[in-house]
């Protein structure tokens, strides 16, 4: 298993950023074939959200891979297949490799499974424990397996990421209250305007998501 994610999130980038790179609903089947097509590629999952874009690959095996506890040379693995990853999302967006380079992290192996976990149980978000994340995440699985470019290796991972985010929100408090950004935005005026009945508010929705403004 040569699991591999690189991403950028609300915690790297702003807003501007976030947006060149994402993926709406319409362009990310031709990218899931697009990127699928490199050679070492053997799995391919795209979440894109509003404050989130991350790429989870699955890495063809062979003669090139880096000795088991050679670190030096793992590492110089990771960043040739980081390299090649923003590499294409530059290329896909028109954006200078430079840019990303900036803002984006990478993980490699057991720390993409950790990460995924750790995102899809909404630990990762900007309002911890908002639920979207995990259906989005389902979702994006959703059009990898349609598109067949997931297979046994990126499978067995989102799927034990749902499960363990299933089991969180049933064994812990973390689902208790309503949360999101727009839940966020409402409560902080509550406690700012003494009465929001005399206020406009506009409702401003993009491909993936509502913000909130008042």
């Amino acid at each position: 298993m040569a699991l591999v994610l690189v991403g950028i999130n609300q915690n790297t980038a702003n807003i501007e950023m976030r947006e060149k790179v994402a993926f709406p609903p319409e362009i990310v089947e031709s990218a899931l074939a697009e990127i699928y097509a490199l050679p070492p590629i053997r799995e391919v999952v795209i979440v894109s959200t509003c404050n989130r874009t991350e790429i989870y690959l699955d890495f063809v095996e062979g003669g090139s891979e880096a000795p088991t506890g050679d670190a030096l040379a793992q590492n110089r693995q990771l960043l040739d297949r980081q390299a090649q990853v923003v590499a294409w999302l530059s290329k896909f967006h028109n954006i200078e490799a430079s840019e990303l380079e900036q803002c984006s992290y990478s993980y490699a192996s057991e720390d993409v499974v950790r990460h995924l976990m750790k995102v899809s149980c909404g630990l990762d978000s900007m309002v911890l424990g908002e639920p979207q994340i995990l259906g989005q995440i389902k979702s994006a699985y959703a059009v990898s397996k349609d598109q067949q470019v997931v297979e046994q290796s990126l499978g067995r991972a989102f799927e034990e990421a749902f499960s363990i985010a299933k089991q969180v929100r049933t064994d812990t408090a973390i689902g208790e209250n309503p949360v999101s950004v727009a839940y966020a935005a409402v409560a902080l005026a509550e406690r700012i305007f003494s009465d929001l009945s005399s206020l406009s508010v506009l409702l401003n929705r993009c491909w993936s998501h509502y913000r909130v403004s008042c």
